[in-house]
């Protein structure tokens, strides 16, 4: 599609020139900016919010987060961020996550931070997924004129030009600079177990059985709704042989003993709760996803309850940039996580190497604690879209897994992705999401349920 209609009607009405950059479909604002080939430095991009009296558009440079403390103080206004489905219903000619940053045009008020007017050339969404916006300084001024203007986002965040670390480099550094989590002795013996194929389920169930709080949520969740076994389950052995099977309780035993090793706020989108919310949902797809790919289920069930663990990993290490990380993720739904890590780890010496996403320091951590090899690339790939490679398939029911997820609002990113190319990549088809979306719908009170018990 052109750029969106009633923005080139709004620039035509008022002579404002401006360019149009042709791109290929993206499937964000984000993968648009990296395709584009420009540096991010050039771009400025818009956050939206709401109150009681309405929406508002932030105008801020694109490496950078509104503070909405100073949103507060700027406009006397306690808003919260738009949802996707509000956005939408306000730009009808865009497409979703490419809202251009000229509200004037939506009739819609702004603020604009201080920095955006510095720019000698501005690039931007234009509302549609094949086209970019360029405005010089001129234009720009004229576009935004009429908003209010001031110092809204977080500032120290400077990070400048540095080279890339390999993820062998960051492991190294890693494990120099921190303290890292050794995996707990009782995940280690379940995982030791694990690769036993002589073990039995007694052997598992005296493991277990050690621990009367993983004893008892192992209990709820061989009686849960989600598996409908008719009897009464008296033993943790019962709940793997008659119910669970030993995979299963296997690997939710290690989920929930290595959860063990850190220390992180329970509230919050990045919290506790959300984190096994988001783990289970992952997983239970996952394995779906397997059983329709002809992979191994019990691997793609834990490649989903373990992908995420490098956010856990951050909380543990650096819990004052955690809270700042779980407010940004609040205060900007559109935002990829890889851009807000950026903003909160891309400076300082020791926290560059945290910039490469959580994602790596997860697949570095579960590297060190020896597991799988598909439940380390999972984890570390999980952010990456194009990847090609080596256990490509548990990486592609991840992502595929995390995106249906998004659609419920589940999970620690929301900005869209391409399901159709993805599932394609998995050979499967359109009429297979939306049984997947079906079979989560069914079982999603279960999946709370569990989530709740286990995070508590």
């Amino acid at each position: 599609m052109p750029i969106a209609p009633r923005l080139e009607r709004f620039l035509s009405l008022k002579g404002i020139p401006f360019r149009e950059l042709p791109t290929e479909p993206a499937a964000n604002f984000d993968a648009a900016v990296t395709a584009s080939g420009r540096s991010p430095d050039e771009f400025v991009r818009a956050s939206l919010m709401i109150d009681i009296n309405g929406p508002l558009m932030v105008v801020h440079a694109y490496n950078s987060n509104i503070d909405p403390e100073l949103v507060h103080r700027l406009t006397g206004r306690r808003l919260q961020p738009l949802t996707a489905r509000q956005a939408a219903r306000l730009f009808l000619d865009c497409d979703a996550g490419f809202i251009p940053p000229v509200g004037a045009s939506y009739d819609i008020p702004v603020v604009v931070d201080d920095d955006v007017f510095g720019y000698s050339r501005a690039v931007m969404a234009s509302g549609a997924d094949n086209a970019l916006l360029e405005l010089d300084r001129t234009s720009l001024a004229r576009a935004l004129s009429g908003a209010t203007s001031g110092h809204v986002v977080i500032r120290g965040q400077n990070n400048g030009e540095r080279d890339a670390l390999t993820l062998e480099e960051v492991a190294d550094q890693l494990q120099k600079l921190y303290r890292l989590p050794p995996m707990p002795a009782l995940a280690l013996r379940i995982l030791r177990l694990t690769t036993n194929t002589e073990a039995s389920a007694k052997e598992l169930a005296d493991l277990i059985e050690f621990d009367p709080s993983m004893t008892a949520q192992i209990m709820r969740y061989a009686g849960s709704a989600l598996f409908n076994y008719p009897g009464q389950i008296n033993s943790v052995q019962e709940a793997v042989t008659r119910v669970l099977g030993f995979d299963r309780v296997a690997h939710i035993a290690l989920g929930i003993a290595s959860v063990r090793a850190f220390e992180i706020p329970r509230k919050g989108m990045l919290g506790m709760d959300e984190f096994w919310r988001h783990s289970l949902y992952c997983a239970f797809l996952s394995q779906r996803l397997a059983s329709r790919c002809g992979e191994d289920k019990g691997l793609a069930y834990l490649c989903g309850l373990l992908h995420n663990f490098g956010l856990l990993l951050i909380g543990h290490l650096f819990p004052s940039e955690f809270d700042e990380l779980n407010q940004l993720r609040e205060s900007n739904p559109e935002a990829s996580m890889q851009s807000l890590e950026q903003q909160v780890f891309g400076a300082g010496d020791r926290q560059q190497l945290l910039a490469v996403g959580h994602g790596a320091i997860g697949g570095i951590l579960h590297r060190l604690w020896e597991l799988p090899d598909p439940v380390v690339k999972a984890a570390g790939m999980h952010q990456h879209p194009d990847y090609h490679g080596e256990h490509e398939q548990y990486v592609l029911m991840v992502q595929l897994a995390n995106g249906l997820l998004k659609e419920r609002n589940i999970g620690d990113e929301f900005n869209p992705d391409d399901l159709p190319a993805l599932a394609e990549s998995l050979g499967l088809t359109e009429q297979d999401l939306d049984t997947l979306r079906d079979e989560v719908e069914q079982v999603s009170g279960d999946l709370d349920a569990l989530a709740r018990s286990l995070s508590s």
